[in-house]
């Protein structure tokens, strides 16, 4: 079975300058349009009814809650790394429109970690007191490929951005990062195959409306940096580097998905779907959102 860099491996590279401009006239939701849709999206990550759920966890049996956890490991210590790694994209706003839309991830990315946290605490019954404690207890579900993206990419692109705010060349490289690969591809696959399960059995409504609610911030999220981006892929020099941040990434990326105690291209399934299933979905996310910038897929070797 194909993983996410095989299926980009396999792309016949005659495509690639065909699609390469294919995306740049068409007409986006800027920032001042994201940020009036988030005024009108809001949800309270307190309020969310969870008084099903721990009931319904109990009665998973041992090799799902462990499935779980370790996919919801991903979500809750990369909401808090974002979470404390924004401030450079902030800062690099371009005008008073994109500032207040950037504001407002930031404010979602705490959310993100407050419901993740209350979620753990709540259900699975995570029994430190502290934010910091129960991070520390889920990152040892996290993989070698999450740490290096997520502990050393994201944070050395945002320091990159705080030391200089004006660097494009920086904040372009973040925003394929954060928004491109980490939300558009990894998020997003994983919040799709994670909320078909437990919707397809009737179990964790909690759970469920919370991660919906989430998904639908980093939508909104997804659609700011690929606006950006296609913005920026009309000088063939952003374009290009699109393309190399992506053939830097994409094995990381990849390596992202696989569960722990699988390697990049064993068969595996994944709450109840197959390695091949969540590497095509993957796929057709990111190719999906590369037309719409006007960027070719890489040519990986």
């Amino acid at each position: 079975m194909a993983t996410l860099l095989e299926l980009t491996q396999q792309v016949d590279p005659g495509t690639v300058a065909d699609e390469g401009k294919l995306g740049r006239d068409i007409k986006l939701m800027e920032p001042q349009q994201l940020y009036e849709l988030w005024e009108r999206q809001q949800w309270a990550s307190q309020e969310i009814d969870l008084s099903q759920d721990p009931d319904d966890w109990a009665n998973l049996d041992a090799a799902d809650r462990e499935e779980c956890l370790w996919g919801l490991s991903s979500f809750f210590v990369g909401e808090e790394r974002v979470a404390t790694e924004f401030s450079g994209l902030v800062m690099a706003y371009e005008d008073e429109q994109e500032e207040a839309f950037l504001t407002t991830q930031q404010v979602d990315e705490a959310r993100h970690m407050q419901f993740f946290d209350r979620w753990y605490r709540e259900v699975p019954g995570y029994g430190d007191t502290s934010i910091s404690g129960r991070l520390e207890m889920a990152r040892r579900d996290v993989s070698d490929a999450f740490i290096e993206l997520f502990d050393g990419v994201l944070v050395d692109t945002g320091k990159r951005l705080i030391d200089d705010p004006k660097n494009i060349d920086a904040k372009v490289d973040y925003i394929v990062t954060y928004h491109l690969l980490i939300e558009g591809v990894l998020a997003l696959t994983g919040q799709h195959f994670m909320t078909k399960f437990f919707e397809t059995r009737g179990i964790l409504p909690g759970f469920v409306e919370g991660f919906t609610n989430i998904s639908r911030d980093e939508h909104r999220h997804v659609a700011y940096g690929t606006w950006f981006l296609q913005q920026k892929a009309r000088d063939e020099r952003y374009a290009k580097r699109i393309q190399d941040r992506i053939t830097e990434l994409l094995p990381a990326t990849a390596g992202v998905l696989v569960p722990k105690g699988k390697s990049l291209g064993d068969d595996y399934t994944f709450m109840g779907y197959t390695s091949q299933e969540q590497a095509e979905w993957s796929f057709a996310a990111l190719t999906r959102r590369l037309k719409v910038i006007g960027v070719g897929l890489p040519v990986l070797a």
